[in-house]
Parts: structure tokens; C-alpha cells; sequence
């Protein structure tokens, strides 16, 4: 019976041990990846009659450009980190479209908040070398995104126009920075 009990108090600490250990402070790759599949799949194809309203938006790509490392410094993995909190600031106006999916939307907002949430800590080991030039870019596209819905007064148009935007950045994030994200081992 001793031995039982020492058994179970063992593997009781030890579980304690391992779940108060503190997260790295990282993007969760998984949550990107869901975040873009939600943007994808609230609102569908870009609606043909939106063709015309449909603009050109000069993508920042240089800001989340690595310095041929295998990992992003630690700016360019802030970059990702700025980019949400971007996304969440334009998904927090009253004007959504209510042709889109809101189960979807209300989900998406929800796991943008978390993932900006979660990696606050990322703001404390910013590489101030070329944050600055990255963030301005950044600012400049997030910027002109707005500048699109303001000028089109956030109509449904206007919002399929930023939806297909972050799409394509989010895809770019995961196609050339997953390095930068933490993902959950596979098995």
C-alpha cells in the first residue's frame, strides 16, 4: 500500500512539475494555420461582383524576411506578432459583413485575440536593429487596407478586398516563416 501511494504522489508531482513550467513564448503554428482556414472558409470564393472593386495592395514581404538563418530574428517573428494585432484592430469594427459565415467569424476573432494574448511576452526580446524598418512596413500595408475600407464606407465589397489581403498574408506567413511558430509535434 506504502509503495502504491508513493507511486501515485511520484507521478503526481511529476505531472505538477510539467504543467508549471512556463510556455516558450512563441506562436502557436496550428493557430495560424486554423486562423487562415476560418478567414478562408467564412466568406468563401471572392464574390464575382466584387471584381471591380478589387485593388492592388503592395504586400510588405521584406518584413518578415529572415537574414538567411534558419530562424527569424527575433523582430521578424515580432512582425507575425504586429501583423495579428493588426487583424484584430481591423476585425474589431461594427461594421462586418453579415453575408459571412459568423459562427466562422466569431471564431477567427477569437483565436487572433488568443494568439496576441498569449505571446505578449514576444514584445520584451524585440531585435531593435531592423524592428523599426519591418514595423514600418507593416503599417504602411495595414494602413492602406484601412485607407480601402473607409474609402468603399466598409461595405461588403470593400471587406472580401481586405479578406483576400490577409488570406494571402497569412499564407505567406506559413509558407515562408513556420519556422518562426511553434508547432506540436506529430507523431
Amino acid at each position: 500500500m506504502a509503495l502504491q501511494t508513493i507511486t501515485w504522489m511520484s507521478a503526481f508531482l511529476c505531472v505538477a512539475h510539467v504543467c508549471s513550467m512556463p510556455m516558450p513564448c512563441q506562436l502557436q503554428g496550428q493557430l495560424v494555420r486554423i486562423t487562415h482556414n476560418l478567414l478562408r472558409d467564412m466568406g468563401g470564393n471572392f464574390p464575382l461582383e466584387c471584381l471591380q472593386e478589387n485593388v492592388f495592395m503592395a504586400f510588405p514581404a521584406t518584413a518578415f524576411a529572415s537574414s538567411g538563418a534558419p530562424q527569424l530574428s527575433s523582430s521578424g517573428a515580432t512582425a507575425i506578432y504586429e501583423t495579428l494585432k493588426n487583424i484584430d484592430t481591423l476585425f474589431g469594427a461594427d461594421d462586418l459583413p453579415t453575408q459571412w459565415d459568423q459562427q466562422k467569424l466569431e471564431n477567427f476573432q477569437n483565436i487572433v485575440y488568443r494568439q496576441i494574448d498569449e505571446s505578449k511576452c514576444m514584445m520584451g526580446s524585440v531585435d531593435t536593429s531592423d524592428y523599426l524598418i519591418r514595423t514600418e512596413g507593416l503599417n504602411t500595408y495595414f494602413g492602406n487596407i484601412a485607407a480601402v475600407l473607409k474609402e468603399k464606407n466598409f461595405s461588403y465589397c470593400a471587406w472580401e478586398v481586405v479578406r483576400k489581403e490577409l488570406l494571402y498574408t497569412l499564407q505567406f506567413i506559413l509558407e515562408h516563416n513556420s519556422d518562426s511558430l511553434l508547432w506540436a509535434n506529430r507523431t
